[in-house]
Parts: C-alpha cells; structure tokens; sequence
C-alpha cells in the first residue's frame, strides 16, 4: 500500500467467527469484526477495504428466521459496517463460499434477501458473478443497485433500525430508505402513511396502486418502490397486505 498508493484496494482476512454449541454463529461477533479492522489498519489503512464477513456469516444465519441478529448491542448493524463501514466490502458470497466450492454458501432461497440488505446498507457492496449472471438475477440486481445510486447511499451512509424480531427487520437509511425484511406483516407505525404498495407477488403479476411511484424491483420474494423520493423494500412470501399501505 505504502509502495503503490492505489485509490482503492481490497483485501481478505478470513478469520472465523465464534459459534455455540448449535453450530450457528454467537450473537456478539464484536472479537470478528475487530480482527478484520485491525487486519486493515496494520496493513496500511488508507484506500484498503476488506471483505466484511462478519456481515456475510451473521446475515445468512439471520435470514433463517432469526433477524434479531442484525443489530448490534449498540444499535448498530454487527458486522464491519458497524464500526467502519468506509473499509467494509459486502457480499452474499464469492469464488470460496458459494460457486464449486460451498465452503459456506448463503442460503440459496434467500440470496435476493441477502443483496436487498448489502444494497440498501451502508458498506461497499459487491454481486458475484455467479449470481448476476448463471442465476439469471441480472435484472433483480441492477434494479436494487440502481435504487442505491439514485438515492445516494453510499459506503458511510446513516442506519437507524427500527425493529428486530425473528421474523422482521425494518431499518431506515439517511431517513430516505425503508428496508423491510421478513414475513411479519404487522408493522404498526412503523412504515410512514405516504408509503404505498406499488408491487406485489410474481414478476407477471404487477399492479400499480396510488403513488408517484419512480423505482421498482419485484421479484417472488422481493419488492422494491421509490415513493416521493423514499424507499421501500418488502421481502418475503406473504403479500396480503391488506390496508397496510393505503
């Protein structure tokens, strides 16, 4: 680094997190996240960034019904995002976790739940090839980094997360994104009235209520609407809203 002074430089330090005697990993993953930020700042700091994978491991444990996991003890997200978000590289998965090798892949029916976090969050996020491409989530995936860029999120961008239960997460980002994610559907007051549903169910099944409506992204277990400059996104199966949005 010392040597080179690139703009911009990643790095991997693959440490492994602490897990309970059920396998999955252990609520605070403070020790993780620190590793990786040491391993950052002792190798010259600056424009390096590092793979976040205390993210990746905590996300695809929490996106198994356990979305109490994605806030930390100080109501911060609990991974590298958390305590430096600017050198924090997000992922679902690479080259070693998923593809061939399956080291230690996301849950491969929550991998759209898993990019409408690292897209909507702070961090640097990244898709893997393997996803845009072979799984046919082209499409998906640039609609959600399309929301990111046109809303201005970006790697240091403000997280205030509003709940957290087994089946629910709802997080606003700089006060201009609302991410939800989960099957529960009794939000409360949660979600703003000027909030409207603008898709809902298969990508052949759209429909269109009230709203100025500017971005969309919708998908079986997806949905995504810019709302008078604001941003929801809905992710799970259940899609009987009822008055929910109106």
């Amino acid at each position: 680094m010392t040597n080179t002074s690139p703009s911009f430089a990643v790095g991997e330090y693959w440490n492994a997190v602490a897990t309970g005697q059920d396998g999955k990993p252990e609520y605070n993953q403070d020790q993780h996240r620190n590793e990786i930020l040491n391993w950052v700042q002792e190798s010259g700091g600056g424009s390096l960034t590092a793979f976040d994978f205390t993210t990746k491991f905590i996300l695809q444990a929490a996106v198994e019904g356990e979305l109490w996991r994605l806030i930390d003890p100080n109501g911060k997200p609990p991974g590298l995002i958390g305590i430096a978000p600017e050198s924090a590289i997000t992922f679902v998965d690479n080259h070693d976790t998923g593809s061939t090798q399956k080291i230690s892949p996301f849950p491969s029916d929550k991998v759209m739940q898993g990019y409408a976090y690292i897209l909507t969050h702070p961090g640097i996020p990244s898709m893997f090839y393997d996803h845009f491409f072979d799984w046919g989530l082209k499409d998906e995936l640039t609609k959600l980094s399309g929301v990111r860029g046109r809303n201005g999120i970006t790697a240091t961008s403000r997280v205030r997360i509003l709940a957290y239960e087994a089946e629910l997460y709802v997080a606003s980002v700089d006060e201009r994104i609302i991410v939800k994610i989960g099957p529960k559907m009794d939000l409360g007051n949660l979600i703003p009235m000027n909030f409207q549903l603008a898709t809902s169910g298969l990508k052949d099944e759209l429909t269109k209520l009230s709203g100025m409506s500017k971005e969309l992204a919708y998908e079986a277990k997806l949905y995504v609407a810019a709302i008078d400059e604001r941003i929801i996104v809905k992710m799970g199966p259940k899609m009987d809203l009822g008055n929910l949005y109106s």
